[in-house]
């Protein structure tokens, strides 16, 4: 791990020294510091939560981005080197933030500041295959708030995978149709904890430069050593729409069931999102998100979860985002949102169960 920042951050300091040399001519141009297809890329989003249910400095255990309340806190900073040639590919990458210790708290200790890691290289002209730790093949939404349109993540992406282990192979079918199979150690681990491997899709069809159609499943097993095996079917389907230059829209809905207790039985959950973007000029945008999820007997979202509340979980939700960049490496973002629940989930200022949770969560990142 010393290893890997030390070399790192020399590829920064190189890279910066070279660029507070003055502009030379074209002729006289000094050769490119890093070598060919090979980049260092860069991300960090700070963040204040403002929350108007409860006093405590955590928001509710279910969400794991911008999951401090009541303060200055970085959600997550990732610095890190991606190297790709004709045949041969990958990546190291390191972050630390609030959404690193919240989410990562399961992983060993050596492992958790680890964003990407991998090798892969083309078996075919229209396939590759990677090795390592990289992110999630499921989900609308990634761990990067500027790839995001909306600040706060849904409530379906906070509880489905943001990373994982593994190997991944990747085949181009067509121009327009991207194909992924996935040998896994397991539903968002780094550590195979149980030594049963996990299996999972990806489809990616792109008809026209307007629509993208995704459909991503996995199965496997999670449970720790000494529980019984219960299987686990998940499956993620989102598509986006660019209308206008200006205007996009997107839909998620996902479906998952795990065998119950004692096996006889399907513990299911499902989630709904919709999302609605506006650009109005280069540097602003508006965006805002609905969304439904439920769960039976706390599958996936029973972290938190007041004690004597009711396991069967429905949460519904709005949110509303405004965005300001003024260049492209830096975004300014303000998001105000409410959920609700069925029971008592959240927290009040007395620390009673409340059914109604509200924020505003602010934020500046810079990428480069």
């Amino acid at each position: 791990m010393k290893f890997a920042l030390v070399f790192v951050a020399a590829l920064l300091l190189t890279g910066s020294a070279s660029a507070q040399q003055p502009a030379l001519p074209d002729s006289a141009a000094p050769a490119t510091v890093l070598p060919a297809g090979l980049t260092v890329y860069g991300f960090a989003d700070a963040y204040y939560g403002y929350d108007f249910t409860g006093k405590a400095p955590q928001r509710p255990g279910f969400l794991y981005a911008h999951n401090r309340a009541n303060e200055f806190a970085l959600n997550n900073a990732v610095l890190g080197v991606r190297y790709e040639e004709a045949r041969v590919r990958g990546a190291l990458a390191l972050h630390t933030g609030t959404y690193v210790e919240a989410n990562y708290a399961n992983e060993p200790t050596v492992l958790r500041n680890i964003y990407e890691a991998y090798a892969g290289f083309r078996p075919t002209a229209k396939s590759w295959l990677d090795v390592g730790i990289f992110t999630s093949h499921i989900g609308f939404e990634s761990a990067l708030s500027k790839d995001n349109w909306t600040l706060t993540r849904s409530l379906m992406a906070e509880n489905s995978p943001y990373y994982e282990a593994g190997a991944r192979f990747t085949y181009e079918v067509s121009p327009t149709l991207t194909a992924t199979f996935l040998v896994l150690n397991g539903w968002q681990q780094i550590r195979d904890v149980n030594r049963a491997k996990s299996l999972g899709t990806q489809l990616q069809w792109k008809p026209t430069a307007k629509w993208l159609l995704n459909s991503s499943t996995y199965y496997g097993n999670d449970q720790t050593p000494g529980n019984s095996r219960r299987r686990r079917f998940f499956h993620d389907f989102y598509l986006t729409y660019t209308a206008t230059d200006k205007l996009s829209v997107a839909g998620v809905l996902d479906i998952g069931t795990q065998q119950g207790e004692n096996r006889s039985n399907q513990d299911v959950w499902h989630a709904a999102s919709a999302f609605v973007r506006y650009q109005a000029t280069p540097q602003w945008a508006v965006a805002g998100r609905a969304e439904y999820y439920s769960a039976e007997h706390g599958v996936q979202i029973s972290a938190g979860r007041p004690a004597g509340t009711d396991p069967n979980t429905e949460l519904q939700g709005a949110s509303l985002n405004l965005d300001y960049a003024p260049s492209r490496h830096l975004t300014a973002r303000v998001e105000g949102r409410v959920l609700r629940s069925n029971t008592g989930l959240f927290p009040d200022s007395d620390n009673l169960p409340a059914k109604t949770y509200g924020n505003v969560t602010t934020s500046i990142a810079l990428s480069f």
